[in-house]
């Protein structure tokens, strides 16, 4: 298989060649890595807007449960 991929080249590979394909493929690399991090952002964001209101709305229904209400009344 290795043979087949390099039967098409006359000459050598030098080290330009292998020097020009690694900048392609690290070119890919940040591209990806770019848009993978604008997405974990974002995801982030919304998981901790989640979580905070899940909290405010659990505590608010743990202090109307225990809250002890007074009446008064005037005679």
């Amino acid at each position: 298989m290795a043979r087949a991929a390099t039967a098409h080249r006359d000459r050598p590979v030098t080290r330009a060649d292998i020097e020009a394909k690694l900048q392609e493929i690290r070119g890919e690399v940040d591209t990806t890595a770019t848009e993978a991090k604008s997405y974990a952002l974002t995801a982030g964001i919304v998981a901790a807007v989640v979580l905070i209101g899940g909290a405010y709305l659990l505590g608010r229904r743990r202090g109307r449960k225990k809250s002890t209400v007074v009446e008064i009344r005037r005679v």
